[in-house]
């Protein structure tokens, strides 16, 4: 069972000729010629995609990068103890990152867009996952070069490391005069670089490449001990960042928790916040009442729910309201809603005259269809007047024009009945007319 499985996972019954292996190596260090014009125009396309901030143009410009051939170069020279292999192999890859470093700082020194978008930003804090991604990516690339079945591992490793994104990005940093993208930028470059070398070294001695020089057992212990010292030296740093980056982001979750748990207290409301994660601070600004020593206390002390006792709370009052301006502000909004008010009855009686005639010439079409003998009617909101001003009221009249002897006593009854139910008043007036 156990055979089956290693038979199952091994590398050796795919892989390529040793010689071939070794040739195609060689092919992909040297850098003239067409590589060198691929080179250039892969730079250009990927600070144009860093400028503009086009993943996809970026992406592109990994696929046709050739760098990864010198630093494979590298690993598998160190491997093989090929020294004059690794000679040819820095060489290359020193002028490819000159040429690299040389195209980009032209390019953003003679591009009018100098904005640093997030696909910049992205390359300038490397931590230890960027070493993970180099070390897999590496080893990915260097296992399809050895392999007969290359199919698109290679371009994707290419994508995966993004050799090429650090390095216009440092370019932006020599164009821009801002060594903190330059410095990180030309980190994650070394870390691409150092770990994708040591994967092909690492892949090539699993294949038992076959060593290219007889050399000691002092100089292969000297030689392991400087790849020792490289790893270390690029390791290390990361590390130190990637825990950073790890407390910043807890900092962030811990604090959008605790903020979004004070964002009304006691008459005021959380207008703004800006969380620092670096410097460990919480910049809370507050609208409305105005916010006593106490109630900050109690702010402040709050964020020992949310792990953040360590952090700094800075509370500031964006703007206040003392008592006297709350009242003030009360009584202008009890104005403005009596106003408010008043206009909404104005314009219900507006509308109401203004339906009026509308309301006659209805009334006078059902009139006319229950009781054909009507010939015309007149319809009017109007008001009850007296001595005494609280016996004063509203009605509505209506005179309805009729025949002479045409309509009797009981079907003035009947009309005056409907009249009532159709408007919903018993104070509504019906007077017949009789004319000739």
């Amino acid at each position: 069972m156990l055979k089956k499985i290693l038979r199952y996972i091994s590398l050796q019954t795919e892989i390529e000729d040793f010689d071939t292996i070794h040739s195609h190596i060689i092919s992909g260090i040297e850098f003239k010629g067409t590589k060198l014009w691929i080179l250039m125009f892969a730079i250009v396309i990927a600070s144009v995609g860093l400028n503009t901030n086009s993943t996809a143009v970026i992406i592109g410009a990994m696929l046709i990068s050739p760098l990864m051939g010198p630093i494979n170069g590298i690993g598998y020279s160190i491997a093989t103890y090929d020294f004059t292999l690794l000679k040819r192999s820095i060489k290359n890859f020193t002028f490819a990152v000159l040429t690299g470093l040389i195209a980009s700082t032209v390019y953003f020194t003679l591009s009018p867009v100098s904005t640093a978008y997030s696909e910049l930003l992205a390359r300038t804090s490397p931590t230890i996952y960027d070493v993970i991604i180099a070390l897999f990516g590496g080893l990915a690339g260097i296992v399809a070069i050895s392999s007969k079945l290359k199919g698109n591992i290679i371009p994707g490793a290419a994508i995966a490391t993004a050799l090429m994104p650090p390095l216009c990005t440092a370019g932006y940093g020599i164009a821009t005069g801002q060594i903190y993208y330059f410095l990180g930028a030309l980190y994650l470059f070394t870390i691409n670089t150092v770990f994708i070398a040591i994967s092909a070294v690492f892949i090539s001695q699993f294949l038992k490449f076959p060593i290219r020089t007889v050399v000691n057992p002092a100089s292969k212990a000297k030689v392991n001990r400087y790849i020792t010292v490289i790893i270390l030296l690029t390791l290390l740093p990361s590390i130190y960042f990637g825990y950073n980056l790890v407390q910043n982001e807890k900092f962030n979750t811990d604090a959008e928790k605790y903020t979004a748990s004070i964002t009304f207290f006691d008459g005021a409301y959380l207008i703004k916040n800006e969380i620092i994660p670096n410097e460990r601070k919480i910049r809370l600004i507050y609208g409305g009442n105005e916010i006593n020593d106490n109630y900050k206390s109690e702010i402040i002390n709050r964020a020992k729910d949310f792990n953040l006792e360590n952090a700094e709370i800075i509370i500031e009052q964006g703007f206040s309201l003392n008592s006297q301006e709350i009242n003030e502000n009360e009584v202008l909004k009890n104005r403005l809603n009596a106003m408010n008010l008043n206009i909404q009855k104005k314009e219900k009686t507006l509308d109401s005259l203004q339906r009026i005639p509308e309301k006659g010439h209805d009334l006078y079409n059902e009139l006319k269809t229950l009781f054909p003998e009507v010939l015309s009617c007149s319809f009017a909101n109007t008001k009850n007047f007296s001595d005494s001003i609280k016996d004063w009221y509203n009605y509505s009249l209506v005179i309805i024009y009729v025949p002479k002897n045409k309509i009797r006593s009981g079907d003035k009854n009947k009309i005056t009945d409907w009249m009532v139910k159709r408007f919903k008043d018993e104070n509504i007036k019906v007077i017949f007319e009789e004319i000739n």
